[in-house]
């Protein structure tokens, strides 16, 4: 059995060394340690994010430069003949990943994908542990899952994370982001992902950095302990053109256990694991449901929030169903669900008959649709 999370609660309003958000098509805005190839060029679209030339991102090191460049498809986890050979396997790649010297951190959501790889993570960290006892290389280290808190995470997903972090055993850190500060984020013109990216990254590294400060009187060793930052990150994902949020993992220089792994083997070493969530449906922020040029202010997430819950409860879905309410634009809300699902709860007569126009305008919105 594990032990009970450790979770506290970091604020953090201004960070020492939190990098300005810049443009990524001007290399002069990066330093010579974060480069980006003219791969990674970045070019706004008509879709709710921008488009970037690098679909398939994945991150190469380099005499401490960092490259990206693009991944064919077939990079992607080869089948595996059963699970606990598919959980060896990512093991395996996450020991490659882990520095016992070094503050490894997890930017973590309670999504099935960040969760695993803080599984992953904690797992081999820990091992090592007990492998190398009580030497100087095993204390120096430490690792934690980090999530950000913002009005783009509906408690529901907190709720979550807490609950999964404790299962997995790991401690967990919750520091406020300040993204909703962020008139480039706000905009939600194209790259608001890649700025809230920026900003979670950017804490983390601060929050970091700060945790690993030498305290007077220690005695100073001649390799520092270093920053490395994890995300949930996986081979499905790196063929998505309109995850921005990619580029600022590249930046950053984040590392995935499960860069080659697909969401479903993602979902079957989860549950091979016991997360409690290996089977919930994705969960992306509440960013995403605003259409491209709806202004990401507080107002508006919160609204889409609360939409998404009593549709939820009325249509009596559970954590594994797929639901998006949307903003459009001129105040319009769109509820989105599955075609089975959509079909087998009746779900526009059932919102129709709960009088859910009066829910939606009593919310803000003017009229609502069904698909």
């Amino acid at each position: 059995p594990r032990m009970n999370a450790n979770r506290r609660k970091f604020s953090v309003a201004n960070p020492v060394g939190v990098r300005p958000y810049f443009v990524l098509r001007s290399s002069a805005a990066c330093t010579s340690t974060q480069r980006f190839s003219s791969a990674a060029a970045i070019s706004v679209g008509n879709d709710s994010e921008a488009t970037t030339t690098a679909q398939n991102v994945s991150i190469t090191k380099s005499s401490g430069v960092i490259q990206a460049h693009t991944k064919i498809a077939a990079a992607a986890s080869a089948p595996s003949t059963s699970d606990t050979e598919l959980v060896d396997g990512l093991l395996e790649r996450t020991s490659e990943l882990v520095d016992m010297s070094a503050s490894n951190n997890i930017a973590y959501s309670g999504g099935v994908d960040s969760s695993l790889s803080a599984a992953l993570v904690y797992e081999v960290f820990t091992n090592r542990q007990k492998i190398n006892g009580n030497s100087n290389t095993s204390k120096s280290g430490n690792v934690r899952a980090v999530l950000g808190l913002s009005p783009a995470v509906p408690e529901e997903q907190v709720h979550t994370a807490r609950k999964v972090a404790e299962k997995i055993g790991i401690e967990l850190l919750e520091i406020e982001t300040k993204e909703g500060n962020d008139s480039t984020y706000i905009a939600n013109a194209g790259r608001a992902c890649l700025a809230c990216k920026t900003h979670l990254y950017s804490a983390l590294e601060a929050v970091a950095d700060a945790a690993m400060s030498p305290v007077e009187g220690d005695a100073k060793t001649d390799s520092p302990r270093r920053v490395v930052l994890y995300n949930g990150t996986n081979a499905d994902d790196t063929r998505d053109p309109t995850r921005l949020g990619l580029v600022a993992a590249s930046n950053f220089r984040v590392e995935s256990p499960l860069l080659y792994t697909t969401k479903a083997d993602v979902r079957r070493a989860a549950k091979h694991l016991g997360l409690p969530n290996w089977d919930y449906a994705a969960a992306p922020c509440l960013r995403s449901r605003l259409a491209f040029g709806v202004e990401a202010t507080r107002k508006h997430l919160r609204v889409v929030g609360e939409a998404e819950r009593r549709v939820r409860a009325a249509l009596d879905l559970d954590h594994t169903t797929n639901l998006r309410v949307r903003m459009l634009a001129k105040k319009r809300a769109m509820v989105e669900l599955d075609e089975d699902i959509l079909l087998a709860k009746d779900a526009s007569n059932v919102l129709e008959r709960e009088g859910f126009l009066d829910v939606f305008q009593e919310l803000g919105f003017r009229s609502y649709g069904v698909r």
